[in-house]
């Protein structure tokens, strides 16, 4: 028997799970809500060879009971998908609350809860705002937190959901935070693995449970500083070509995040628009992978952000939107930050300045009113006028629209030797700037204001914290500047009941409660040419895995017994020492037998 080494790496989740959650261990979620229609998805994991399909029934209601059913249906999913299920359903009605679920295997998933967006007039939209969350820098508390104030109406994600970075490459070193793969991500397997992970978050979870979110990429879904020819954190040769990694990254969002595809006809297009009623029309960019040109490169009048098409396409929205707030989610700030009269960071639109130029032109020479802009990326909190000619903080003239900048989930501060104030003195386009805090913003409009409320956690290093209010802005309708607010703005009386994080089906589980219980949920990647990982599920730490490698004869390569710890488990199979070729890996527990066929490059 060839002996293959094996590396034993024990990275333990804090995940609410139960042995129940099979074959759900990734939880439910939903998104990209429509006044007639919403995307629901969840993640199966088989039950015996991870090389069958699976099929998947959902369930859609107006209840929790499920006695409102609205719809249903029977999916199928495979490897190909990552065993990751995504319906778009239709012909719901406007403005409801509903509930969802999945099936497969003789189990349920948990519920979920979504929402539809309003047609007609609506007097209210409420949401959440989020952005940079980055797994080895801290505890995911600010989903915690949102997923329990039954205060919103969805979670809007503005970029950087999950990190590319090799373990302890971009990291704050806190135990029981640790990226797998423990390599930068660079293949397609490598980032279904990286969302497999992140989405073990029991955090990140609940938040997905009980609101819809929108989502739109930023670098960190792909590589550091992306932009469409190219990354800072990308090279050419060592790591493939940047038109493979992209796709793979690309690839691995559309699967695992509930998103709906803009364009069939072009996967790299995640640009899209939404409307909610009469009050607000929300455009979603893409300011890294679809027309943006390399920072520096060219010069200040040919550099593009956002490209030709999706420019026009922006300008064509906001030169016919009727409703009376222009919302635009994208991801790096678009007001000018300066030191000395110097702009500090050319990652943004300060290295873009035409197009920011021909974008406040289009809105001040159309008499576009209500922009408001929504901002992630930058780790911090800013609360700016958009100052365009004649720009005068005084006398509150010369603003083409405010923006808002959600700090981060996790990721660490703005890295810049000043502090906040001495920022604002040389931009007084900057009305409020906090560089240290982590946390969302709380975004609650009307037809007479916009208003962005910053909530902070104290702590995510640990998963004690508080949370506190920091401050509010506003902008009125017609006037294009900020006000401070007085107070954050109060919660209308919400919503649903939130869904619980342990409900399930009632189907009997007598008896397994008290069993030692462990799951293989995937193996990464396959093919393998020098190691293959094994994702596993434990229950108990008592409960010993039994893992062995065959080859198509039935002939043992290796075999091993390894002990079990509760939680999220991660072993790496070395493979460098066994010929090319077709394998099998079996993996049994107290319960479970799995094979899946893997291939050795």
């Amino acid at each position: 028997m060839r002996i293959l080494s094996l590396l034993l790496f024990i990275n333990v989740v804090l995940v609410g799970w139960s042995q129940t959650s099979a074959p759900f261990y990734h939880g439910v979620a939903s998104g990209d809500p429509l006044d007639d229609a919403v995307i629901i998805w969840t993640r199966v994991t088989p039950s015996g060879s991870l090389n069958d399909p699976v099929s998947v029934t959902w369930y859609f209601s107006t209840n929790e009971d499920f006695n409102g059913l609205v719809d249903s249906g029977t999916v199928i999913t495979d490897q190909s998908k990552d065993f990751t299920v995504k319906v778009d359903v239709q012909n719901l009605d406007a403005n409801s609350w509903y509930y969802y679920k999945f099936e497969a295997l003789g189990s349920c998933s948990v519920i979920g809860r979504t929402k539809t967006a309003a047609s007609g007039h609506i007097d209210t939209l409420r949401m959440a705002v989020v952005s940079c969350a980055n797994y080895e820098h801290g505890y995911f508390n600010v989903y915690d937190r949102i997923a329990e104030r039954n205060d919103i109406e969805m979670v809007l994600c503005l970029g950087d959901y999950i990190y590319e970075y090799e373990t302890g490459g971009y990291s704050a070193n806190i135990s029981g935070r640790t990226n797998e793969p423990q390599n930068e991500i660079i293949s397609l397997d490598d980032y279904r693995m990286r969302y497999s992970h992140y989405r073990l978050d029991s955090n990140l979870i609940k938040a997905h449970m009980q609101y819809p979110w929108i989502c739109v990429w930023d670098d960190h879904e792909s590589a550091n500083d992306s932009y469409y020819g190219g990354a800072e954190n990308h090279t050419d040769g060592t790591e493939g070509t940047w038109a493979d990694r992209k796709g793979f990254a690309q690839t691995a969002y559309y699967e695992w995040m509930p998103i709906r595809l803009p364009d069939t006809t072009d996967t790299e297009k995640i640009y899209r628009a939404f409307e909610f009623g009469d009050l607000v029309e929300l455009t979603m960019l893409d300011t890294r992978l679809y027309g943006r040109d390399e920072s520096g490169s060219g010069t200040d009048a040919t550099r593009k952000l956002l490209g030709t098409n999706q420019f026009n396409w922006l300008t064509g929205k906001l030169g016919a939107n009727t409703k009376t707030w222009n919302l635009i989610g994208q991801q790096v700030m678009m007001a000018p930050l300066e030191a000395f009269g110097i702009p500090v960071n050319s990652d943004q639109w300060d290295g873009y300045p035409q197009e920011r130029e021909d974008l406040f032109n289009y809105i001040t020479n159309n008499n576009i009113d209500n922009v408001v802009v929504l901002t992630g990326d930058i780790h911090t909190s800013w609360a700016n006028d958009l100052p365009h000619t004649g720009y005068d903080d005084g006398n509150n003239v010369g603003a083409v629209g405010v923006e808002f900048v959600t700090p981060s989930v996790t990721s660490p501060g703005f890295p810049i030797g000043v502090g906040a104030g001495l920022i604002q003195t040389m931009n007084d386009h900057i009305q409020y700037a906090d560089l240290t805090e982590h946390g969302y913003i709380v975004l609650d409009i009307t037809h007479t204001k916009c208003q962005a409320d910053w909530y902070y956690v104290d702590d995510i290093e640990s998963t004690t914290f508080t949370e506190s209010y920091a401050t509010g802005y506003y902008t009125s309708d017609g006037q294009p500047y900020l006000v401070q607010a007085p107070s954050e703005q109060a919660a209308f009386e919400n919503l649903r009941q939130l869904v619980g994080f342990d409900e399930s089906c009632p189907l009997d589980y007598t008896g397994l409660a008290e069993m030692d219980f462990a799951d293989l949920i995937a193996v990464y990647p396959n093919p393998a040419s020098t190691q293959l990982t094994l994702q596993i599920m434990s229950k108990v730490t008592s409960n010993n895995y039994h893992i062995e490698v065959v080859d198509l004869n039935g002939k043992k390569i290796f075999e091993r017994e390894v002990p079990g710890q509760a939680g999220v488990q991660y072993f790496k199979l070395h493979l460098d020492d066994m010929a090319k070729g077709m394998y099998v890996l079996n993996f049994r527990s107290n319960q479970l037998n799995k094979s899946v066929r893997f291939i050795k490059e």
